[in-house]
């Protein structure tokens, strides 16, 4: 891995915790409103702690006019989220030209089995993230962001591999998207069925959900005598 520094801090907005620790909105874009909005939070520790939890996300864009989500690998580094694509894809990332984009992570803790389906839900974890991505441009600074998301993936893989090739960078975009504007929202606890349904004889509680590895499968045409990564291992117990 690179030694390069991470990216500095946005400049143009700080984090500003509130005294519930719940912080304040980056901007009105991501505040949350309505009945759920005690759901909601702003702060650093909480957006980092579900971004850091999967590499898994979903991006939203406008291509052509029409909007576009897709999913896709994230990796943070301090304030900023990186992704990359194949530099032939479709996204339009130019060096003079910000990329306005959405991106969210979300994580299913279990299924909230309510009286009625009207309470049904699900507790979860998410994060969204609003602004305008930027094309890195410094060599360094994209290995470092290959690298990390390499690892986002199982830690401790990218010092396993080989390098990355300049036919393989060539091939590669790298973006950096800023963490000031983000909020996380969540669920927790059992349905809130209502007063006149709790007699009714139909179950209601939660269902927990987690998400676990299996064994490793071996590719056809490894050779015997290869075993299991260390990275692989860590993942899988």
């Amino acid at each position: 891995m690179s030694d390069i520094s991470p990216p500095p801090r946005s400049a143009d907005r700080r984090w500003t915790p509130a005294e519930d620790g719940r912080g304040e909105p980056g901007s009105d874009r991501v505040k949350v409103r309505r009945d759920t909005k005690k759901r909601g939070r702003y702060d650093a520790e909480a957006v980092h702690a579900i971004l850091d939890a999967t590499p898994f996300c979903h991006i939203a864009y406008v291509h052509d006019g029409h909007p576009i989500v897709i999913p896709t690998l994230q990796a943070r580094i301090d304030d900023h989220v990186y992704l990359h694509a194949s530099s032939g894809s479709r996204l339009g990332l130019s060096a003079d030209t910000p990329w306005p984009i959405s991106l969210s992570v979300t994580l299913i803790d279990g299924l909230v089995m309510a009286r009625s389906g009207f309470h049904h839900s699900i507790n979860y974890r998410s994060v969204v993230v609003v602004g305008d991505a930027v094309l890195v441009t410094d060599r360094e600074e994209m290995l470092l962001a290959l690298d990390t998301t390499v690892d986002h993936v199982a830690p401790g893989r990218a010092a396993e591999l080989r390098r990355p090739t300049e036919r393989e960078l060539s091939a590669t975009v790298v973006a950096r998207l800023p963490l000031a504007e983000a909020s996380v929202k969540t669920r927790t606890g059992p349905p809130n069925d209502e007063p006149e349904d709790m007699d009714l004889p139909v179950w209601a509680g939660v269902v927990p959900m987690t998400t676990t590895f299996g064994p490793p499968l071996p590719s056809p045409d490894l050779a015997d005598d290869i075993p299991v990564s260390p990275s692989v291992r860590l993942l899988t117990g």
